[in-house]
């Protein structure tokens, strides 16, 4: 069995909001400084695998740049899309049947890169191994939340914290051992 580890990168309002109802992401230039990536590139360097949901995967073909994600295995979860396109490959089935697969093989993490619905449906499954949560310093007063209810209750260890002068505070946790 490999030691791949399934890995939430992902940024969030103070209040819990990972894009504005509209799917807006503007508020996120409230920590953007130039040279300043919080760690991203380092994490990227650890992971060969990318999954997100249709309408991440929809709104990142909308910023109109260059895939970012480019030679890595990238998969999106859509009940409505079948078959892959030059960026990814659509699944439709169980997350949890993915999961298995790809840590049945040799590489490096998988990244979970949103949305709401994916993280939801593998935090309720259990699946999240480790969480890279950004907190960024604003209350936007609604829209798509990060977390849903229905999920059971889960105890986590704090692995690292740091803030930044920008004001984002980024968390590691990981599922505590029961």
């Amino acid at each position: 069995m490999s030691s791949r580890k399934v890995v939430l990168y992902i940024a969030t309002s103070a209040d819990g909001y990972i894009a504005k109802e509209d799917g807006d992401l503007g508020w996120l230039s409230a920590v953007e400084k130039p040279g300043e990536d919080y760690g991203y590139h380092e994490f990227v360097s650890t992971v060969d695998t990318v999954i997100m949901g249709r309408k991440t995967y929809d709104k990142v073909l909308s910023f109109g740049i260059e895939f970012p994600h480019k030679g890595r295995k990238c998969y999106v979860w859509s009940q409505s899309r079948t078959g892959s396109d030059d960026n990814v490959t659509y699944v439709n089935g169980p997350l949890a049947s993915l999961i298995a697969e790809l840590k049945s093989t040799e590489g490096k993490d998988i990244f979970i890169d949103g949305g709401a619905e994916v993280v939801n449906q593998l935090m309720k499954e259990d699946l999240i191994d480790r969480y890279i949560i950004s907190v960024i310093p604003v209350f936007i007063g609604g829209g798509i939340r990060l977390y849903n209810e229905g999920r059971p209750q889960q105890q986590l260890s704090l692995v690292r914290s740091m803030a930044y002068t920008s004001g984002l505070v980024q968390t590691w946790y990981e599922p505590k051992a029961d």
